[in-house]
């Protein structure tokens, strides 16, 4: 079977990428760029030093702060406005997914036209966006490399998955030293973010030798970095190796795609506005204990990537350590437990798991789950 293989046509990793970065975009003979962005990095001034720097290089520069978190239909509308009215030639994410998925939304309705909820779902679009740079300030997402858009729609309080290869930016870079800053919640969130690209790629339906190989490597790097990067946000080394983990799982997921656990994290942020990183961590090791049911070597395999000594041991044996492993790195880096602690209710989850079982079609977990699977998982992530 035929398979295809997604990414930016350029990537640049390293210290100094930024410098790098926008030698590249003058090659291209942009004149005006959309920073989309959030508020805070405004205010620590990260978003004026880049732009700074392509002022500097005679690019002009419009401004928009008003990502948010999870962020929204509502975002993707006022980010088009802006661009559309200083008829901006091309966009600039800085920022986490957030401002990735924000200007990919911006970017798709800018060529498409209509609205982003239209592109809901697997290559829908049918004109590439509007030229998107994403320059990444956190390592977990890697939205700045994946052709994936989450959207918050408003009216219906859930999280719209647009898988489409318009969507993928034309440059992504990753710079450690904008990532020096960031706080240790936000450090560990994404970093978890990242493992669960790396494990639901290693166990899709969809996974080949080149999605395997990105996926353990990434695993890899995670566990011997993450805990570094969370005690020592000042720690460039570590800082770097997370944002070479991530974008090792991003190439694995953006490929073999993902499973359960972000079908059902997308329904949590969606409907209570929570931090997505922490809900994939927190239902990571549930959907792995019914997962293992099928692919116990898979597992075991990611216990062996996360130092774990499998010699000897059955599948299902190393599939335990696995999900014991992925417990007790979230534990480290300060993740809470259960979605209790978020303030998920048990009367929600019906409504949670229907919802799910939506977005998971596009997705590829090994094994197909029922309502009530799904209901049950969610239970035991309480």
């Amino acid at each position: 079977m035929a398979t295809k293989f997604f990414i930016p046509s350029v990537n640049i990793l390293g210290q100094n990428s930024v410098e790098e970065a926008v030698k590249d975009i003058k090659s291209f003979g942009f004149k005006h760029a959309l920073i989309v962005t959030d508020k805070p990095l405004v205010k620590i001034g990260l978003v004026a030093k880049v732009a700074d720097k392509l002022q500097t290089e005679n690019i002009q520069v419009s401004i928009f702060d008003g990502v948010q978190p999870n962020p929204t239909t509502g975002n993707v509308e006022a980010g088009l406005a802006l661009l559309n009215s200083n008829k901006c030639d091309f966009i600039i994410s800085l920022g986490g997914g957030s401002p990735h998925d924000c200007a990919k939304g911006i970017a798709l309705v800018a060529t498409n036209g209509g609205q982003i909820k239209d592109y809901e779902g697997v290559d829908v679009s049918t004109k590439p966006q509007l030229p998107l740079v994403a320059i990444n300030t956190t390592a977990g997402t890697a939205s700045e490399m994946t052709r994936f858009c989450i959207i918050t729609d408003e009216a219906r309080h859930i999280k719209m998955a647009i898988v489409d290869k318009n969507t993928t930016p034309i440059l992504s870079v990753n710079d450690p030293e904008l990532m020096l800053d960031k706080p240790a919640s936000l450090t560990a969130a994404t970093g978890m973010d990242a493992l669960t690209h790396a494990v639901e790629a290693y166990v899709s339906i969809a996974a080949n030798p080149i999605t395997d190989a990105c996926a353990i490597k990434a695993i890899e790097l995670i566990k011997a970095n993450l805990v570094n990067a969370v005690k020592d946000g000042q720690n460039i080394d570590a800082r770097e190796q997370m944002a070479y983990a991530q974008f090792l799982a991003g190439m694995a997921f953006n490929n073999a795609s993902l499973g359960y656990v972000h079908a059902m994290a997308h329904q949590l942020g969606g409907f209570y506005d929570l931090p997505h990183g922490v809900c994939n961590a927190i239902l990571l090791p549930h959907v792995q204990n019914y997962n293992a049911k099928v692919v116990p070597q898979r597992l075991a395999d990611v216990a062996k990537a996360m130092g774990e000594n499998i010699n000897g041991l059955s599948a299902e044996l190393g599939a335990k350590l696995a999900i014991e492993a992925i417990k007790n790195l979230s534990e480290s880096v300060d993740i809470p437990a259960t979605l209790t602690e978020l303030g998920v209710k048990a009367e929600d989850i019906p409504t949670l798991a229907e919802n799910a079982l939506k977005d998971a079609c596009g997705f590829t977990n090994p094994q197909q789950a029922s309502f009530d699977e799904i209901c049950q998982i969610y239970q035991a992530a309480l």
